[in-house]
Formats: structure tokens, C-alpha cells, sequence
């Protein structure tokens, strides 16, 4: 374990030192992201019916598909970073500070590929405007889709400020060594700002945190969109109050694993083994662990009163998630990450980055393959088959395939993005990990910040 002291130059390597690497990994991202794009002005250009999916049930009667899967996919990996981010400050989790502000970005991230899978699955875009802001009023009390919008919005909103009002701590003391050609975006960030709100911020933060945690179960990825489903009693494997703890285990699983890899990442090429240290990742392992365990039981709940004695509309899609290889493979994928984070446990010697990272990517394509499992399965067996005489199979076409890998660079460019603007590691983590806990500043530096500001 390295024995170096955090600095602030530590968090500031991202926004000052720009490698090779950093190009290609931008240009990667942007041909994916370009990909999906060009797949999509296609769909624009013929229609919905270029993916297998219509309003009349093309493919077999599959009116939703990948695009809905990965659409619940994003938005749970985006709700349960937040909540791990949250949990830091609620729970005095200091060991993950190093890893907090990642989560939150990734919650932001997470919500505009979402979104824009929204945007996507609409067919034509002005549908946004004309079928839900335009008669919002109208919409919002009654469609349950239009408070999926609303709460997705909402969401956003709060952790961008649970975001905006940490780097208003960090923009005023390292505003010497960020780039001048940011100093409008830094100026509008910290508008107004002095030293003594740190306290105040701090408070404020506390209660956003709270309010993150109360809405996940309640409203978002545990409420409000497992809700969706949970309401249609004539799609049996979609119907049940077991779909909100469900969706909450699955968010929690994922977000956790693309935190492990965006922290590798990210220790790895700037050299963060110092900040973002194996304890770290030890402990996400854990939390992989725990949150897979329960999100295992509740799949088992589901197949024991489904194939027990399961009610007759519920039979054939109880039955086949014991046989359909979407469902069958991502359970045995999660079951084998659990027993190596078990074997981990017994044999530390067992534990390495590398492992973790497998065990991430695991769950995360788990994850994705499930939710998209379910959304089909529910279309699959309804209790009225009105699509039963509908020729063809859904089969993900190029253009859906695409988004996953767009949506991913959609995502990978705007961390890309954002490290040179902002740290993406927040400043009172490095004064925790020095022992000083905000309290080591310079007051002369202070005193001129301050003066500056007001000024």
C-alpha cells in the first residue's frame, strides 16, 4: 500500500495532464456515441419498425424491448450511486469519500442516458413536447409514465445541486491552479460564496442527503418505476408488490459495480493508489456482496410461489424463467460473483482489483440482461394474448445492440469531459485522508479568496 500523502495536486492531475490515452479512449467513446446516433436518424428517418417494435406488436407481440431494458438499466445504476453517495455523509462512511463524488456524477450521467432512451423509444422526439410538457397538467394525473418523467427530472435536479453546492468548497480554494478558459463556469458556481457558508453547506448537504435517501425506496428506482409494471395485473410476471424491493437491489448492485470500475479507472491512470486505496474496493466488494444476496432472495421468493402453486395466467412465465437462458444465465453470473466475494471473505489472499473488476462487469451485464429479460417475459405471457397471431420473435436489431454501446460512450465522454473542468474527488476527502479535516488551510489564502470573491 502506498504511504504517500494526498495533496490537492493529487486531484488536480486530471484537469492539468492530458495523455495519449485520454485522446484515443475520447475518440472511442465518440465513435460508439456517433454509432448509435446514426442508427437512430435512421429510426427517425423509417420508423420504429426498423427495431422489431410498433405500437401493433411486430416481433411476435413485443411492443417494448432492449430499449426499455437498458432504459431501467441506466436509470438504476444512476439512483444507487447517489444513494451511495448519500450514505457517506448520513452514515459517516469516511472510508468512501475518495469514491463519493464519482458516485454522484455518475448518478448525472446514469439519468441523461436514460432520458435519452426515453427521447429514443418515443419513435419521434416532438411527442416529448407535444404528448407530455405540452399537457402536462392533464398528463401528470394520469399517466403513471409521465411521473416516471417527473420524478427522473426531479431527481436530476436534486443531485445536481447535491452536487453543485460540494464544488462550491473545492472551486474557491484550488481556483489558482484550474484553467483560466473555466473561469466563467467556476465565477457562476461560486457566485456569492464566502467561507463562512461552509457550515451552512455542510447542513444543507446533510438534508439533501436524507431526502436522497427517503426518495429511492419511496419515489424513485423503489417506487415510482418498479410502480409502472407492478400496477398491470394482466401481465402476471410484471404484476406484484415484490417489484419495488426488486428494482431497489438491482440499483444498488449495478451502481456499486460501476463505482468499482470508475474507480479503477481512475486510480489507474493518475496514479491514485494513494487515495482511492484496495481498502476501497474491499469494502465495495462487500457491498456487492450484500446487495447481490438480497437481490438472489427475491428473485428466489419469485420462483417459489411462481412455480409452487402459481395462479393459471401465471404459470408459463413462472415456468420460464427455469428455462429461458436470459434469465438462467444472468442468476448463474450473480450467483458466481456472491460465491467469489464469500470465498474473498474466507481467503483474503483470494482478493484482487483485477477480480473485483471481472465481478463488476458481471453484474452489471447481469443486470442489463435480466431487466431486459424482464420487460420481454411480461409481453411474452400475458393473461390476454391480443398479439397471439403475430408472426416473428423479438430479437434486439443493430440499432437497439448499438445503444448500449452508445449510451456507454455517451457516458464515458462525459466523465471525459467533466475531469477537466471539475475534480472528480472531492477536496475535504484528500483533507480527511491527510488528517486535517478542513481545518489545515492556510487563513491568509482564505482571507484573499474571500476578498475576491466579495470583490
Amino acid at each position: 500500500m502506498s504511504t504517500k500523502t494526498p495533496t490537492e495536486a493529487d486531484i488536480l492531475r486530471p484537469i492539468k495532464n492530458t495523455s495519449k490515452a485520454y485522446f484515443v479512449l475520447f475518440a472511442v467513446a465518440g465513435l460508439a456515441f456517433a454509432t448509435f446516433l446514426a442508427g437512430w436518424a435512421y429510426q427517425l428517418q423509417q420508423g420504429m419498425v426498423v427495431t422489431g417494435l410498433s405500437d401493433w406488436g411486430t416481433g411476435g407481440g413485443v411492443t417494448w424491448g432492449l430499449y426499455i431494458g437498458a432504459f431501467i438499466w441506466w436509470v438504476g445504476i444512476a439512483h444507487g450511486g447517489i444513494i451511495l453517495s448519500a450514505a457517506v455523509r448520513l452514515l459517516g462512511m469516511d472510508r468512501y469519500m475518495p469514491v463519493a463524488r464519482l458516485a454522484e456524477m455518475l448518478t448525472l450521467a446514469g439519468l441523461s442516458a436514460a432520458g435519452f432512451y426515453v427521447i429514443v423509444h418515443m419513435g419521434r422526439p416532438d411527442r416529448m413536447v407535444t404528448s407530455v410538457l405540452g399537457h402536462y397538467h392533464i398528463t401528470v394525473n394520469n399517466s403513471p409514465l409521465v411521473w416516471d418523467v417527473t420524478v427522473i427530472t426531479a431527481y436530476f435536479v436534486l443531485t445536481a445541486t447535491y452536487l453543485a453546492l460540494t464544488l462550491r468548497y473545492d472551486i474557491t480554494r484550488l481556483r489558482d491552479d484550474l484553467p483560466n478558459i473555466f473561469e466563467p463556469v467556476y465565477k457562476m458556481m461560486t457566485i456569492g460564496y464566502t467561507k463562512k457558508e461552509d457550515e451552512v453547506i455542510d447542513r444543507m448537504v446533510w438534508w439533501v442527503a436524507l431526502a436522497i435517501i427517503i426518495m429511492a425506496p419511496l419515489l424513485l428506482h423503489g417506487g415510482v418505476i418498479p410502480w409502472l409494471f407492478a400496477l398491470l395485473p394482466t401481465y402476471p410476471s410484471w404484476f406484484g408488490g415484490i417489484q419495488g424491493p426488486q428494482f431497489l437491489t438491482i440499483a444498488l448492485t449495478s451502481a456499486i459495480s460501476g463505482v468499482i470500475i470508475l474507480s479503477y479507472a481512475f486510480r489507474r491512470a493518475y496514479n491514485w493508489d494513494h487515495i482511492i486505496t484496495d481498502d476501497v474496493f474491499r469494502g465495495l466488494l462487500l457491498w456487492l456482496g450484500f446487495f447481490s444476496l438480497l437481490f438472489l432472495w427475491l428473485q428466489l421468493q419469485q420462483l417459489a410461489v411462481g412455480n409452487y402453486f402459481p395462479p393459471v395466467d401465471a404459470q408459463p412465465s413462472s415456468a420460464s424463467k427455469l428455462s429461458h437462458p436470459m434469465y438462467v444465465i444472468p442468476m448463474l453470473m450473480v450467483v458466481g460473483v456472491l460465491a467469489f466475494i464469500f470465498a474473498t471473505v474466507l481467503r483474503p489472499s483470494l482478493f484482487t482489483k483485477a477480480r473485483a473488476i471481472g465481478a463488476a462487469l458481471l453484474v452489471l451485464a447481469a443486470t442489463l440482461v435480466e431487466k431486459t429479460y424482464f420487460v420481454l417475459s411480461g409481453l411474452w405471457y400475458p393473461t390476454f394474448s391480443i398479439y397471439e397471431a403475430t408472426p416473428g420473435d423479438y430479437f434486439p436489431s443493430w440499432i437497439e445492440l448499438s445503444s448500449i454501446l452508445g449510451t456507454i460512450g455517451m457516458v464515458t465522454l462525459f466523465f471525459l469531459v467533466v475531469t477537466k473542468v471539475v475534480p472528480v474527488v472531492e477536496l475535504h476527502a484528500i483533507e480527511h485522508l491527510r488528517g486535517d479535516h478542513g481545518h489545515g488551510h492556510d487563513e491568509a489564502v482564505e482571507s484573499a479568496t474571500e476578498q475576491e470573491v466579495e470583490a
